[in-house]
């Protein structure tokens, strides 16, 4: 009997001496696993309100998924500031830092990173046009290092002409305001010229690569009566919002945009994409990249939630009178 108890004794401080001496070593193990990194390059400026909001929206839902700042991850961020020559730069610094996977917000941008590199995954969001763009092969099978969230369908350009119709039922003249150099110009403009008779409305093409040419192009373009603006979404007008809203005022043009900073900014009505969704959705790419899928395999995303936003006092200043209709459905009334 008392050999027994003094082999089981034996035995258990044998297993106890093994697993303290493991302990140590999984303690280290866990210690000295590298934080995963992933850079993050924008058209943003550090400072851009929209910025701090979205990314924020971003940070959250990676730490839902378990990725927290500073224990397992390195968010490392380079803002373009609108400063499209830099693109190229600030691309090539975050492939430097060797980041295991990169985000990439705005069209140039991602063009700048497609330049770069063929080889680090990279997650696109604020693109409208990715196949256009030449990032990937298809929505459904991406085909390269590339995937992400698609920022808008073609189809949105009707449903901005529709409510501006909708909000200035006497309008028979829609400029659309962007940059041509920007793939989502050809991409809208041709989305809209589809869906201009059924508003109907005659569309103008006004493209504008500087605030010089925004101004310009719109004090001409109100030279004559029932006209409006539809602005497309691109980083020439998100960096002028503030240009475009005020000479929309000035010469009492009704106009649509893409995104709720325009109407904030004094902007009449907006139809934009949940931009807390989009976020999370490219979080959500981020994480499972970092788990070991291949973005080849990650279909491009299409978010499903929007959002009317209307201006009142935008509207009262110009002589509209904002139908009941639009008014039910929005889902923001700045008054």
């Amino acid at each position: 009997m008392t050999n027994r108890l003094s082999y089981k004794r034996r035995d258990f401080i044998t297993l106890l001496g093994g697993a303290a001496a493991a302990w140590p070593l999984a303690a280290r193990a866990q210690h000295g696993r590298r934080a995963r990194r992933v850079g993050v390059l924008t058209a943003l400026a550090a400072n851009e309100p929209v910025f701090k909001a979205r990314f924020e929206v971003f940070q959250r839902e990676l730490e839902r998924l378990g990725w927290s700042s500073g224990r397992n991850i390195h968010l490392d961020y380079r803002f373009g500031a609108g400063q499209s020559d830099q693109y190229p730069t600030l691309a090539q610094e975050l492939i430097a830092s060797q980041p295991d996977a990169i985000v990439a917000q705005t069209t140039p941008v991602a063009t700048a990173l497609h330049r770069a590199t063929h080889a680090i995954p990279t997650v696109f969001f604020d693109v409208s046009d990715p196949i256009g763009a030449g990032f990937i092969a298809s929505l459904a099978r991406p085909g390269g290092n590339m995937t992400g969230v698609l920022l808008y369908e073609a189809g949105i350009a009707g449903k901005w002409l529709a409510m501006l119709k909708e909000i200035a039922p006497h309008l028979t003249r829609v400029a659309v305001i962007g940059n041509p150099k920007t793939s989502p110009f050809d991409y809208f403009q041709r989305a809209a010229e589809a869906a201009a008779p059924s508003i109907p409305v005659d569309l103008f093409p006004a493209g504008v690569e500087s605030a010089a040419e925004i101004e310009r192009t719109v004090t001409s373009f109100a030279s004559a009566s029932n006209g409006g603006l539809l602005v497309i979404p691109d980083p020439t007008n998100l960096a002028n919002r503030v240009l475009i809203v005020a000479l929309a005022a000035q010469h009492r043009l009704p106009a649509v945009y893409p995104f709720r900073v325009f109407v904030a900014a004094g902007g009449l009505m907006a139809y934009e994409i949940d931009q807390s969704e989009l976020l999370r959705l490219v979080a959500s790419y981020v994480d499972r990249i970092l788990r070991g899928a291949k973005p080849a395999d990650l279909p491009v995303q299409v978010p499903t939630k929007y959002a009317t936003l209307l201006n009142l006092k935008t509207a009262i200043a110009i002589g509209l009178e904002v139908p009941s209709s639009l008014l039910v459905r929005a889902d923001e009334v700045i008054e």
